[in-house]
């Protein structure tokens, strides 16, 4: 049974930074490509960080240069560092393999940007 759990998330004021952690069950996964996704409300989700599997990573124009994703495969984790947040980036994220996630998706992390 697949299943991910997303933490990390939390209230931070702009320019803040949070890390965000995601741990997979019921997968191998070293063998897939990973992302982080997000959903702000009334939006659709959208990738905005990729860790391929066979290494090299990929961003959203949104959060290239902000955000960092970096995943452990020996612990089956992955990760996303958010530096310089913004009120934009309030979202629940959510990991899932990429660019088309399985059909089962964790509860995610509710990251919100305020002041």
């Amino acid at each position: 049974q697949v299943q991910f759990v997303e933490s990390g998330g939390g209230l931070v004021q702009p320019g803040g930074s949070l890390r965000l952690s995601c741990v997979a069950s019921g997968i191998n996964f070293n063998i897939y490509t990973m992302g982080w996704y997000r959903q702000a409300p009334e939006k659709g989700r959208e990738l905005v960080a990729t860790y391929y599997n066979v290494g090299g990573t990929h961003y959203a124009g949104s959060v290239k240069g902000r955000f960092t994703i970096s995943r452990d495969n020996a612990k089956k984790t992955l990760y996303l560092q958010m530096n310089s947040l913004k009120s934009e980036d309030t979202a629940v994220y959510y990991c899932n393999k990429a660019p088309l996630g399985f059909p089962s998706w964790g509860t995610g992390t509710q990251v919100t940007v305020s002041s």
